[in-house]
Parts: C-alpha cells; structure tokens; sequence
C-alpha cells in the first residue's frame, strides 16, 4: 500500500489535475464555494484514475484508498503555493 501511496504521489498527470482542480476552485468560488469542490475533486480523481487505467496487479479498492490518502497530500502544496500566489498579488 506503500509503494501505491508512493507511485501516485509521483504521478505527473495526477499532479497536474489536482493543480488545475485548485486552479477551477479559485475561479469559482463565489459560486460554489471552496471546500466542496475540493471535497469532491480529491474524490473524483480517486475514483476515475483507476477505473480509467487500472492496474492488474491492485484491487480497486485499494487504489481508491490509496488514491484519496495521495490526492490529500499531494492539495495541501498545492493550496499553500496557491494562497501564497494570491497573497502575492494583493
């Protein structure tokens, strides 16, 4: 379960849309709200990796746990150097 947690924390296109989740959520926030939509991004994309490249070698489940404890850590960069950016430009 490790060695998942760790392959998915290094995955570039996982990477690339929690970056652009955060970037959506920014953009509408007045509508939607902040927390939500990261809510049920980090969810989505625990979900829809797997089942859209699965991996023979691990249960579903166990991708989708491992996926939800990996998008996690992967948000809370992300959202720091995002509130740094909008900090920036204030």
């Amino acid at each position: 379960m490790t060695d998942l947690v760790l392959a998915q924390l290094t995955d570039v296109f996982r990477i690339g849309l929690i970056i652009g989740l955060v970037f959506t959520m920014h953009k509408t926030a007045a509508v939607t709200g902040r927390v939500l939509p990261l809510a049920l991004g980090v969810v989505f994309l625990a979900v829809m990796l797997p089942a859209t490249m699965p991996s023979p070698s691990v249960s579903f489940a166990d991708a989708i746990v491992a996926g939800l404890v990996s998008n996690t850590i992967i948000l809370a960069p992300v959202l720091g150097v995002a509130w740094l950016i909008a900090r920036s430009r204030r």
